[in-house]
């Protein structure tokens, strides 16, 4: 995986940014999600290569990333503090402005990179994601039932981390068939390196902090910048897998950006790894046009 690209560690304000970089080209951030790596892009990133060039780090904490302590408030672990890693990632690797392709928890980092730096992002894509407090507020029944993770990796620590780390292999191989489009869809190489990074505590422990700061500061963070209007300054693309979400993602993001398109791809939620070359093609249909 990842021919041709090099590996990065970089060190921020407190974190270590484990990333590959590669390609050529105007740049593009890949941010994975929640409960992958940077590897979940292993099958997009040569389809993309040629025409940008790749940065595809691991979420503080996530992966080979080292990310800090806990704190009492999640402020380490909120999306602005991810965020503010990529900036200093970006700077590191030579790019002032750059495209974001981002998925699930890696969306909720971009946004929030959009929203506070924009003089550095050029281009969103979000894939199959909403805004954290969009995706609190259509809470229901239903949607508890389908998305119970939010609320169980929220709670306070150790719970949640005690009771992955039990069997982490049972936990990570129950979301991913749970959410991808079909059996056996996903790489197994990309599977057993998924699975290397979820058996580490301190993994357990970042992902776990990561959805309890997505309960507390970022849903405050957002709350905030919703009600005095603030939006993101570049266009974005909505990107999702369906049918797993046949309602269009578009007026959501609607209420965040006034330059908004949507597209859908036949494939579950892991879409750079499902249907890469749909994803590719519209990602380049997206930069292309703007």
């Amino acid at each position: 995986m990842f021919e041709g690209f090099a590996t990065h560690d970089i060190r921020c304000e407190n974190a270590t940014i484990h990333c590959r970089v590669g390609g050529r080209g105007e740049p593009l951030l890949l941010l994975h999600g929640f409960p992958q790596t940077h590897v979940q892009w292993h099958r997009l990133a040569p389809l993309l290569m040629d025409a940008f060039t790749l940065v595809i780090p691991d979420l503080r904490g996530y992966g080979a990333s080292r990310g800090p302590a806990p704190d009492p408030q999640h402020v380490n672990y909120s999306k602005r503090e991810m965020a503010k890693d990529m900036v200093h990632v970006m700077s590191e690797v030579g790019h002032d402005r750059f495209g974001v392709v981002s998925h699930d928890r890696g969306a909720r980092v971009g946004y929030r990179l959009a929203l506070d730096s924009p003089e550095r992002v050029s281009h969103f894509v979000s894939l199959d994601t909403v805004p954290t407090l969009d995706s609190w507020e259509a809470t229901d029944m239903d949607v508890s039932i389908r998305r119970f993770h939010w609320s169980f990796l929220a709670q306070p620590a150790p719970l949640p981390e005690r009771m992955m780390g039990a069997d982490p292999d049972f936990f990570l191989l129950h979301l991913l068939d749970r959410w991808a489009g079909r059996p056996g869809v996903l790489d197994p190489v990309a599977v057993e390196a998924y699975k290397a990074a979820f058996r580490k505590p301190s993994v357990l422990q970042a992902m776990a902090e990561d959805y309890r700061a997505g309960a507390t500061i970022d849903f405050e963070l957002d709350r905030q910048d919703r009600e005095v209007g603030r939006k993101l300054q570049c266009p974005v693309l909505a990107l999702r897998g369906s049918p797993r979400k046949p309602k269009p993602l578009r007026p959501i993001w609607e209420r965040w950006a006034d330059d908004v398109s949507e597209a859908a791809v036949e494939c579950g939620h892991f879409i750079a790894e499902e249907a890469p070359e749909a994803c590719a093609e519209a990602i380049r249909r997206f930069l292309s046009a703007r």
